[in-house]
Protein backbone atom coordinates (compact mmCIF):
# COMPACT_ATOMS: atom_id res chain seq x y z
CA UNK A 1 0.00 0.00 0.00
CA UNK A 2 2.86 2.33 0.90
CA UNK A 3 4.36 1.99 -2.41
CA UNK A 4 1.57 2.05 -4.34
CA UNK A 5 0.57 5.24 -3.01
CA UNK A 6 4.32 6.69 -3.07
CA UNK A 7 4.18 5.61 -7.21
CA UNK A 8 0.40 7.80 -7.22
CA UNK A 9 2.44 10.79 -5.43
CA UNK A 10 5.40 10.32 -7.95
CA UNK A 11 2.66 10.11 -10.91
CA UNK A 12 1.37 13.25 -9.90
CA UNK A 13 4.21 15.24 -9.36
CA UNK A 14 5.45 14.12 -12.95
CA UNK A 15 2.28 15.06 -14.19
CA UNK A 16 2.20 18.51 -12.96
CA UNK A 17 5.40 19.14 -13.92
CA UNK A 18 4.91 17.54 -17.53
CA UNK A 19 1.64 20.55 -17.43
CA UNK A 20 4.19 23.22 -16.43
CA UNK A 21 6.67 22.62 -19.32
CA UNK A 22 3.76 22.31 -21.72
CA UNK A 23 2.20 25.23 -20.95
CA UNK A 24 5.54 27.26 -20.84
CA UNK A 25 5.96 25.93 -24.55
CA UNK A 26 3.20 27.12 -25.72
CA UNK A 27 3.80 30.69 -24.29
CA UNK A 28 6.93 30.47 -25.64
CA UNK A 29 5.72 29.12 -28.58
CA UNK A 30 3.13 32.33 -28.97
CA UNK A 31 5.83 34.78 -28.65
CA UNK A 32 7.92 33.67 -31.26
CA UNK A 33 5.03 33.65 -33.04
CA UNK A 34 4.25 37.25 -32.47
CA UNK A 35 7.84 38.49 -32.90
CA UNK A 36 8.13 36.90 -36.13
CA UNK A 37 4.27 38.47 -36.90
CA UNK A 38 5.55 41.86 -35.64
CA UNK A 39 9.01 41.33 -37.87
CA UNK A 40 6.53 40.99 -41.13
CA UNK A 41 4.49 43.70 -40.43
CA UNK A 42 7.24 46.28 -39.49
CA UNK A 43 7.52 49.29 -41.09
CA UNK A 44 10.67 49.89 -43.55
CA UNK A 45 11.44 52.81 -45.71
CA UNK A 46 12.72 51.98 -49.09
CA UNK A 47 16.22 53.53 -50.29
CA UNK A 48 18.39 53.86 -53.05
CA UNK A 49 15.81 54.06 -55.93
CA UNK A 50 18.68 55.97 -57.62
CA UNK A 51 22.16 56.31 -57.07
CA UNK A 52 22.49 60.43 -56.29
CA UNK A 53 20.38 62.70 -55.89
CA UNK A 54 20.09 63.37 -59.64
CA UNK A 55 19.13 61.47 -62.35
CA UNK A 56 21.12 62.88 -64.41
CA UNK A 57 20.25 66.47 -64.69
CA UNK A 58 16.73 66.75 -63.31
CA UNK A 59 16.29 66.34 -59.75
CA UNK A 60 15.52 62.00 -58.23
CA UNK A 61 13.77 60.90 -55.32
CA UNK A 62 17.06 60.23 -53.59
CA UNK A 63 17.95 62.92 -50.77
CA UNK A 64 21.06 62.98 -48.59
CA UNK A 65 20.67 61.83 -44.84
CA UNK A 66 20.32 64.39 -41.88
CA UNK A 67 23.83 66.19 -41.58
CA UNK A 68 25.23 64.96 -44.55
CA UNK A 69 26.66 67.68 -47.35
CA UNK A 70 26.85 66.28 -50.65
CA UNK A 71 29.55 68.58 -53.23
CA UNK A 72 28.93 67.91 -56.90
CA UNK A 73 30.29 68.83 -60.35
CA UNK A 74 28.32 68.52 -63.32
CA UNK A 75 30.31 69.44 -66.48
CA UNK A 76 29.41 69.44 -69.77
CA UNK A 77 31.81 69.16 -73.62
CA UNK A 78 30.63 71.10 -76.37
CA UNK A 79 28.40 69.10 -79.29
CA UNK A 80 30.29 66.26 -80.91
CA UNK A 81 29.13 67.36 -84.12
CA UNK A 82 32.10 70.04 -84.32
CA UNK A 83 33.97 67.20 -85.40
CA UNK A 84 37.81 66.59 -85.25
CA UNK A 85 38.52 70.54 -85.55
CA UNK A 86 36.88 71.03 -81.62
CA UNK A 87 38.18 67.35 -80.76
CA UNK A 88 34.21 66.61 -80.89
CA UNK A 89 33.40 69.33 -78.58
CA UNK A 90 36.35 68.33 -75.69
CA UNK A 91 37.72 71.92 -76.36
CA UNK A 92 34.75 73.09 -74.96
CA UNK A 93 33.43 73.15 -71.46
CA UNK A 94 30.73 74.32 -68.76
CA UNK A 95 30.60 73.27 -65.30
CA UNK A 96 27.96 73.54 -62.25
CA UNK A 97 29.56 73.67 -59.17
CA UNK A 98 26.76 72.53 -55.78
CA UNK A 99 26.26 71.91 -52.39
CA UNK A 100 23.48 69.86 -51.45
CA UNK A 101 22.56 69.57 -47.52
CA UNK A 102 20.06 67.44 -45.33
CA UNK A 103 18.71 70.04 -42.73
CA UNK A 104 16.59 66.34 -41.76
CA UNK A 105 16.24 62.90 -43.26
CA UNK A 106 12.91 64.59 -45.26
CA UNK A 107 14.54 67.90 -45.99
CA UNK A 108 17.29 68.87 -48.10
CA UNK A 109 18.64 72.05 -49.49
CA UNK A 110 20.99 72.86 -51.97
CA UNK A 111 22.64 75.63 -53.86
CA UNK A 112 24.94 76.05 -57.12
CA UNK A 113 26.40 78.24 -59.33
CA UNK A 114 26.74 77.41 -63.64
CA UNK A 115 29.19 78.71 -66.13
CA UNK A 116 26.62 78.70 -68.34
CA UNK A 117 24.77 82.53 -67.89
CA UNK A 118 26.85 83.06 -64.71
CA UNK A 119 23.65 81.50 -62.97
CA UNK A 120 23.06 80.92 -59.12
CA UNK A 121 20.67 78.42 -58.74
CA UNK A 122 18.68 77.40 -55.09
CA UNK A 123 16.18 75.10 -54.06
CA UNK A 124 15.13 73.23 -51.18
CA UNK A 125 13.38 69.64 -51.20
CA UNK A 126 11.10 68.40 -49.30
CA UNK A 127 9.95 64.25 -49.55
CA UNK A 128 6.27 64.42 -48.35
CA UNK A 129 5.43 61.04 -48.89
CA UNK A 130 8.59 57.79 -48.59
CA UNK A 131 7.74 54.86 -50.28
CA UNK A 132 7.77 51.80 -47.55
CA UNK A 133 7.41 48.03 -47.06
CA UNK A 134 5.16 46.54 -44.51
CA UNK A 135 1.71 47.04 -43.18
CA UNK A 136 0.12 50.28 -43.70
CA UNK A 137 3.26 51.59 -46.01
CA UNK A 138 2.33 53.52 -48.94
CA UNK A 139 3.72 52.02 -52.27
CA UNK A 140 5.54 55.32 -53.48
CA UNK A 141 7.18 58.38 -52.86
CA UNK A 142 6.04 61.81 -53.17
CA UNK A 143 8.83 64.88 -53.42
CA UNK A 144 8.19 68.60 -53.49
CA UNK A 145 10.96 71.13 -54.73
CA UNK A 146 10.94 74.79 -54.71
CA UNK A 147 13.71 76.93 -56.73
CA UNK A 148 15.13 79.93 -58.08
CA UNK A 149 17.38 80.79 -60.87
CA UNK A 150 19.17 84.30 -60.83
CA UNK A 151 21.30 85.38 -64.15
CA UNK A 152 24.71 86.71 -63.80
CA UNK A 153 25.05 88.16 -66.82
CA UNK A 154 25.78 91.89 -67.96
CA UNK A 155 22.47 93.48 -69.48
CA UNK A 156 22.17 93.58 -73.34
CA UNK A 157 21.43 97.22 -73.14
CA UNK A 158 22.56 98.67 -69.98
CA UNK A 159 21.26 102.18 -70.69
CA UNK A 160 17.35 101.78 -70.68
CA UNK A 161 16.09 100.64 -67.26
CA UNK A 162 16.84 97.01 -66.28
CA UNK A 163 15.16 95.75 -63.02
CA UNK A 164 16.86 92.80 -60.39
CA UNK A 165 13.39 90.93 -60.76
CA UNK A 166 14.10 90.12 -64.60
CA UNK A 167 17.10 88.57 -64.21
CA UNK A 168 15.12 85.49 -61.53
CA UNK A 169 13.06 82.45 -63.04
CA UNK A 170 11.25 80.26 -60.49
CA UNK A 171 10.07 76.48 -60.64
CA UNK A 172 8.21 74.21 -58.99
CA UNK A 173 8.36 70.63 -59.17
CA UNK A 174 6.61 67.30 -58.01
CA UNK A 175 8.17 64.00 -58.39
CA UNK A 176 6.02 61.17 -57.94
CA UNK A 177 7.93 57.74 -58.06
CA UNK A 178 8.59 54.04 -56.98
CA UNK A 179 11.12 51.66 -56.44
CA UNK A 180 9.61 48.30 -58.30
CA UNK A 181 12.74 46.43 -57.42
CA UNK A 182 16.65 46.40 -56.63
CA UNK A 183 17.05 46.63 -60.59
CA UNK A 184 14.50 49.20 -61.50
CA UNK A 185 12.75 52.57 -60.20
CA UNK A 186 10.98 54.74 -62.41
CA UNK A 187 9.79 58.25 -61.63
CA UNK A 188 7.39 61.28 -62.86
CA UNK A 189 8.56 64.69 -62.81
CA UNK A 190 5.36 67.46 -63.58
CA UNK A 191 7.26 71.05 -63.14
CA UNK A 192 6.16 74.11 -63.41
CA UNK A 193 8.76 77.27 -64.83
CA UNK A 194 8.12 81.11 -64.35
CA UNK A 195 10.40 83.09 -66.08
CA UNK A 196 10.16 87.22 -64.99
CA UNK A 197 12.16 88.06 -68.43
CA UNK A 198 11.50 85.98 -71.79
CA UNK A 199 13.69 86.22 -74.83
CA UNK A 200 11.06 86.55 -77.63
CA UNK A 201 7.06 87.31 -77.64
CA UNK A 202 6.87 83.87 -78.80
CA UNK A 203 7.97 82.53 -75.58
CA UNK A 204 5.49 82.22 -72.28
CA UNK A 205 6.66 83.47 -68.81
CA UNK A 206 5.13 80.06 -67.49
CA UNK A 207 6.43 76.91 -69.37
CA UNK A 208 4.81 73.39 -68.27
CA UNK A 209 6.36 70.65 -68.43
CA UNK A 210 6.42 66.76 -67.68
CA UNK A 211 9.95 64.69 -66.75
CA UNK A 212 10.10 61.18 -66.50
CA UNK A 213 13.17 60.19 -64.79
CA UNK A 214 14.74 55.73 -64.55
CA UNK A 215 17.03 53.79 -63.44
CA UNK A 216 18.20 50.08 -64.96
CA UNK A 217 20.74 48.29 -61.94
CA UNK A 218 23.15 46.08 -64.29
CA UNK A 219 25.34 45.01 -61.48
CA UNK A 220 26.13 46.03 -58.44
CA UNK A 221 27.78 49.50 -58.65
CA UNK A 222 26.71 50.36 -62.49
CA UNK A 223 23.49 51.56 -63.54
CA UNK A 224 21.81 53.14 -66.70
CA UNK A 225 20.01 56.10 -66.05
CA UNK A 226 17.52 57.80 -68.60
CA UNK A 227 15.47 61.46 -68.61
CA UNK A 228 13.31 62.99 -70.87
CA UNK A 229 11.50 66.24 -70.30
CA UNK A 230 8.45 67.24 -72.51
CA UNK A 231 7.33 70.54 -72.99
CA UNK A 232 3.63 71.47 -73.73
CA UNK A 233 3.22 72.71 -77.24
CA UNK A 234 3.48 76.71 -77.84
CA UNK A 235 5.05 77.71 -75.03
CA UNK A 236 8.49 78.29 -76.62
CA UNK A 237 10.58 79.60 -79.79
CA UNK A 238 10.45 77.29 -82.77
CA UNK A 239 14.29 76.11 -82.15
CA UNK A 240 13.82 74.86 -78.39
CA UNK A 241 13.57 71.01 -78.37
CA UNK A 242 12.57 68.53 -75.44
CA UNK A 243 16.26 67.81 -72.99
CA UNK A 244 16.66 63.49 -73.59
CA UNK A 245 19.39 62.30 -71.37
CA UNK A 246 21.07 58.67 -71.37
CA UNK A 247 23.89 57.68 -69.12
CA UNK A 248 25.32 55.40 -66.53
CA UNK A 249 26.04 55.35 -62.62
CA UNK A 250 29.64 54.39 -61.47
CA UNK A 251 29.69 54.10 -57.45
CA UNK A 252 33.32 53.64 -56.14
CA UNK A 253 33.42 54.42 -52.47
CA UNK A 254 31.95 57.58 -51.14
CA UNK A 255 32.39 59.14 -54.81
CA UNK A 256 29.24 58.92 -57.37
CA UNK A 257 30.33 58.90 -61.07
CA UNK A 258 27.63 59.96 -63.97
CA UNK A 259 28.52 59.52 -67.77
CA UNK A 260 25.95 60.97 -69.97
CA UNK A 261 25.15 61.84 -73.42
CA UNK A 262 22.59 64.44 -73.93
CA UNK A 263 20.88 67.51 -76.23
CA UNK A 264 21.04 70.16 -72.99
CA UNK A 265 23.71 72.14 -72.35
CA UNK A 266 22.45 73.96 -69.15
CA UNK A 267 22.18 71.93 -65.61
CA UNK A 268 19.79 73.98 -63.34
CA UNK A 269 15.44 73.71 -64.24
CA UNK A 270 15.61 76.88 -66.00
CA UNK A 271 18.23 75.93 -68.30
CA UNK A 272 17.40 72.62 -68.96
CA UNK A 273 13.34 72.99 -69.74
CA UNK A 274 13.63 76.79 -71.37
CA UNK A 275 17.25 76.38 -73.42
CA UNK A 276 17.91 73.46 -74.55
CA UNK A 277 17.65 74.13 -78.45
CA UNK A 278 19.85 70.59 -79.69
CA UNK A 279 18.61 67.94 -81.70
CA UNK A 280 19.49 64.39 -81.72
CA UNK A 281 19.22 63.20 -84.78
CA UNK A 282 21.52 66.66 -85.76
CA UNK A 283 24.44 65.65 -83.47
CA UNK A 284 23.47 68.22 -80.90
CA UNK A 285 25.04 65.99 -78.28
CA UNK A 286 27.10 66.71 -75.46
CA UNK A 287 29.01 64.23 -73.72
CA UNK A 288 29.04 64.94 -69.73
CA UNK A 289 30.08 63.98 -66.53
CA UNK A 290 28.68 64.11 -63.11
CA UNK A 291 30.72 63.95 -59.58
CA UNK A 292 29.24 63.55 -56.23
CA UNK A 293 31.01 63.26 -52.98
CA UNK A 294 29.57 63.25 -49.79
CA UNK A 295 30.53 64.18 -45.99
CA UNK A 296 28.86 63.58 -42.63
CA UNK A 297 29.12 67.08 -41.12
CA UNK A 298 26.62 65.98 -37.80
CA UNK A 299 25.55 62.12 -37.27
CA UNK A 300 22.37 62.17 -35.43
CA UNK A 301 22.14 59.33 -32.56
CA UNK A 302 18.66 58.26 -33.55
CA UNK A 303 16.92 57.97 -37.34
CA UNK A 304 14.31 60.65 -37.71
CA UNK A 305 11.89 60.22 -40.33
Amino acid sequence: MRLMRKCVNQGIVLLFGWLLLSATTVKAQDDLLSLLGDEENKKEFVKNAFKATRVITGQSMEQVAAGVLDFRILHRFGRVNEGAYGAYGLDQATIRLGLDYGISNRIMIGVGRSSNRKELDGFIKYRMIWQGKGKGSIPFSVILISGVTKDGLKWADPDRDNYYTSRLSYYHQMLIGRKFSDAFSLQLMPTVLHRNLVPTTEDNHDIYSLGIGTRLKLTRRIAINAEYFYNLPNQLGASNTDALSLGFDIETGGHVFQLHFTNALGMNERALIADTDGKWDKGDIHFGFNISRVFTLSKPKTFKK
